[in-house]
């Protein structure tokens, strides 16, 4: 039987990977996205609709019209996310921390807290959250996006316990170096710069972290993945990669 998907941020990268993973397994599938014109092309016969999880009349807007046309939501993938900036502490303006803090944190719980009471009431569902590496480890010039993807750590694990007997699972997919779109987003579209953060060496593809989160919402019903970390073999922390002398 096809469950009811729903993935969040699924334009591109990680979102939209887990989107072609999850048709590929012959799921229903909804996805959300601001840039909803790069939706239908990523899997043919999705449910798509425009979504900011910053807004919360967008969030009630999209999840009222994807259960409308798949019915109950089986799994939620809280993908939508993103880092801007390499702002030290001391020289911040807060702009880049508050769009951070609030599409990471706050957009996560808006739309986590309208999925779950429904998810208690089926007694049954999976929320998966695509958390960081950041979230494990700091580094200068990261300070916010780290807090905001740590936050998400104690997030996923009081779910667990508000949830506990109700046959919700969590799983938290914490990934090291990803080669998306999220370095360009980060450094506001210079390629350049993206590109040499990637130069010289293996980074994980959105596939090996959607591959992570298909693995996990396919485990039988009483099997729980708590947390995967994914790191690419030639990283070991987020400020330490090998290139080059392979």
């Amino acid at each position: 039987m096809s469950r009811h998907v729903l993935v969040t941020g699924a334009s591109s990268g990680i979102g939209a990977a887990c989107a072609r993973a999850f048709a590929a397994l012959g799921d229903r599938l909804s996805l959300g996205a601001r840039r909803t014109e790069r939706l239908a092309a990523i899997a043919p016969g999705a449910f798509c609709h425009v979504l900011d999880v910053t807004k919360p009349e967008s969030v009630e807007r999209f999840l009222a019209a994807a259960i409308a046309a798949n019915g109950p939501i089986d799994v939620l993938v809280n993908n939508a996310g993103l880092a801007r900036g390499v702002e030290k502490i001391a020289e911040g303006t807060g702009e880049a921390w508050r769009e951070m803090i609030e599409t990471n944190v706050l957009g996560l719980l808006e739309v986590t807290r309208r999925v779950l009471p429904a998810m208690i009431a089926n007694k049954g569902g999976h929320v998966i959250v695509i958390g960081s590496i950041a979230g494990h480890k700091a580094y200068a010039g990261g300070g916010v996006y780290c807090g905001s993807k740590r936050a998400l750590q104690p997030i996923c694990e009081a779910i667990r316990m508000e949830t506990l007997g109700s046959g919700v699972r969590v799983t938290s997919i914490d990934p090291g170096m990803v080669e998306t779109e999220f370095s360009e987003v980060r450094f506001r579209g210079d390629r350049d710069r993206a590109a040499k953060v990637y130069h010289d060496t293996r980074p994980l593809s959105a596939d090996d972290v959607a591959e992570c989160v298909v693995f996990a919402a396919g485990r039988p019903a009483h099997v729980n993945l708590d947390t995967i970390v994914v790191m690419p073999t030639d990283q070991a922390t987020p400020q330490q990669v090998h290139r080059g002398g392979r």
